[in-house]
């Protein structure tokens, strides 16, 4: 019953977090490409009025005026909508979904002995340390590298090249370090989580905290500080180029064959950096420019994992006998029976009988020969060999 409930919360909350997910990161590139489209106000009383941009566009049977007023309106009005909700939600919903799964069964999908042989305990409150120094380490690049102090006191933002290529740098090694620590596909999740929760912290600790500063000094009729506006910048600009790195290394670990790559660290790294190609292709898009050769790169990236990642193709004897039942029921005993059994039907699996193995063969063929993911972090040693011969069990036209 347990299993059966647990299997409920991971459909509810993973459903919760795509919903949310789609909210947040549509709002992030709506924003996005609505600040890199505005035209200075052709009206001179929109000018007088303090707007600094603006853009016409239809939509839905009706036509939009959005403005953007760089110094604030000169009367602050009474509705004004913070975009945050979708942000926490989005967090939230995604790490009770990592709870429910990986936590919860830490020594199952956190351990992998082969890398690190490590108490379940150990390895959960390692994954949530993992989540708060990813934060911490990204936040002092961004307040030493990033920020800069004038003669006079003032601080502003600056060297963005230079701080884009630091958290690049830290990203891979990140990515290194968790593939070392953890199993292969809760490495690239925590990746993946390690970089939504850097994102979300950013709207919490710096966006949110600076658009309320700066509401309030505009209230009272304080002059505002440019420093606020600059860091709530930044940061959004950051994170819309985590986007896409966030969502392939979310998907990414339901891919066998990337994540149990010896070099899986490398193949997450080149997928992540093929997300923020193809995100900055899109933000200088809606800037005029066309950055194509950008996505020659990305398509560059892409052809190079594929032939690299290449399963070596077996050439086998047209005359060889086909393989039987009884050559492969050994090796599923051994390898998958652990967790498939009377006692233990895994999913509503179990394989302690020619019958039983039969009667799964298509969902054995798609979860140990295609998509690699069964033995779970091939706990139990399965080698390429037994994965072929059971490839060449399922797909021959032969009976027990």
């Amino acid at each position: 019953m347990e299993t059966y409930l647990l299997d409920w919360a991971n459909l509810l909350l993973r459903w919760l977090h795509v919903i949310t997910a789609i909210a947040w990161i549509g709002s992030s590139f709506y924003f996005v490409w609505l600040d890199n489209s505005l035209v200075p106000p052709a009206d001179p009383a929109a000018r007088d009025r303090g707007v600094g941009g603006e853009i016409w566009s239809v939509h839905g049977g009706g036509f939009y005026n959005a403005q953007k007023y760089p110094l604030g309106p000169s009367k602050m009005p009474a509705h004004l909508h913070w975009f945050y909700w979708e942000s926490y939600s989005t967090w939230l919903s995604g790490f009770g979904l990592f709870t429910v799964l990986y936590l919860w069964n830490a020594g199952t999908f956190l351990v992998d002995k082969s890398r690190m042989d490590w108490s379940p305990l150990a390895a959960g409150s390692a994954a949530l340390g993992f989540l708060v120094a990813g934060w911490l380490v990204y936040d002092l690049i961004c307040r030493v590298i990033g920020q800069k102090k004038a003669a006079d006191g003032t601080l502003s933002t600056g060297n963005d090249g230079l701080v884009l290529g630091l958290l690049f740098v830290y990203t891979v090694a990140a990515t290194w370090l968790a593939c070392q620590l953890f199993a292969g596909r809760a490495a690239f999740l925590l990746m993946g989580a390690m970089l939504a929760t850097i994102m979300s912290a950013n709207v919490l600790f710096w966006i949110i905290p600076g658009q309320r500063t700066v509401v309030a000094d505009l209230t009272a009729g304080r002059p505002m500080q440019a420093i606020f506006g600059q860091r709530g910048k930044q940061r959004s600009v950051h994170n819309t180029y985590f986007t896409l790195p966030v969502l392939i290394a979310m998907l990414s670990n339901h891919y066998g064959m990337l994540f149990q790559h010896p070099q899986n660290w490398l193949v997450l790294s080149a997928l992540m950096l093929v997300g923020a190609l193809v995100r900055q292709f899109f933000v200088a898009r809606h800037k005029g420019r066309q950055l194509w050769p950008l996505v020659a790169a990305a398509l560059l990236i892409l052809a190079v994992l594929i032939a690299w990642l290449a399963p070596a193709k077996v050439v086998e004897d047209a005359a060889a006998a086909p393989v039987t039942l009884a050559q492969v029921q050994p090796i599923i005993e051994q390898r998958c029976v652990l967790c498939h059994n009377a006692q233990l039907p895994n999913k509503g699996v179990a394989l302690h009988s020619a019958e039983l193995i039969e009667q799964h063969r298509q969902q054995i063929y798609q979860q140990v020969v295609l998509q690699k993911l069964m033995p779970l972090n091939n706990a139990t040693g399965i080698t390429e060999a037994e994965r072929t011969l059971i490839g060449r069990w399922a797909q021959a036209d032969h009976k027990p």
